[in-house]
């Protein structure tokens, strides 16, 4: 059986030489090269064609792993990219299986851990373990229960009238009801019936409220941009 051929990208030399010693040791599997950053990786993952990868994510970027992870599974969908970092962040975590990884391994762990997913990647066994598996499920769920609720806000923001949406924007900037009165040059009574249909349509009791939902949906540049459909 011909050996597992693994390709490295590690941005610590010291790393990479811990893992060669590793792997060298090991019959059925081969360490064909070793990238320093995320461009040479996918530069060898080109040239050697592996069969795996152990990716490291912070090299020259941040995420320079995920990034190569992504161009390099683009170009060559059969090659297996196993995430080897010290790094043990949800938010990286979600981002490099959306990214089509197979697995993800922290640096400390077992040996063994490392080489036996080695060998479940090349025979194609997918196993997700347990507490990844949970995380990606809150992940999802965070993120689906974010986008209704912009959703929804952005509904609420097209439904408001063109006046109502510019008293909003001048209460989003901190404005006071006399200040926009002055600044729209209508009445205070205006403004404050405009103010009391808003929160009617968000269903909230106080400005307060709105603004927190709108700047906790990060909603600084559609309060610049959208334009409602109201008259």
């Amino acid at each position: 059986m011909e050996p597992i051929r693994i390709l490295m990208a590690d941005d610590n030399a010291e790393v990479r030489i811990y893992f060669s010693g590793i792997l060298s040791h090991e019959s059925d599997m081969e360490l064909v090269g070793c990238a320093s950053t995320g461009v040479e990786a996918v530069r060898l993952a080109r040239s050697l064609r592996p069969d795996i990868i152990l990716m490291d994510i912070q090299m020259e970027t941040r995420v320079a792993g995920i990034t190569a992870s992504q161009q390099i599974l683009s170009e060559m969908p059969g090659t297996k990219i196993i995430i080897l970092t010290i790094l043990e962040d949800d938010d990286l975590l979600f981002q490099a299986y959306c990214a089509g990884v197979t697995d993800y391994i922290i640096k400390t762990d077992s040996i063994s851990q490392i080489l036996t997913s080695i060998r479940n990647a090349s025979q194609n066994q997918f196993i997700l373990r347990p507490k990844y598996a949970e995380k990606i499920i809150d992940e999802l769920k965070r993120v689906r229960e974010e986008q209704q609720s912009l959703l929804y806000s952005l509904n609420i923001l097209t439904r408001l009238s063109n006046s109502e949406f510019e008293v909003l924007k001048c209460l989003y900037q901190g404005m006071k009801a006399r200040e926009i009165a002055e600044d729209r040059y209508v009445s205070v009574g205006t403004v404050k019936t405009q103010i009391h249909s808003i929160l009617q349509k968000f269903n909230m009791k106080s400005v307060n409220d709105v603004i927190r939902q709108l700047k906790e949906l990060r909603f600084d540049y559609i309060i610049e941009t959208v334009h409602p459909g109201g008259a």
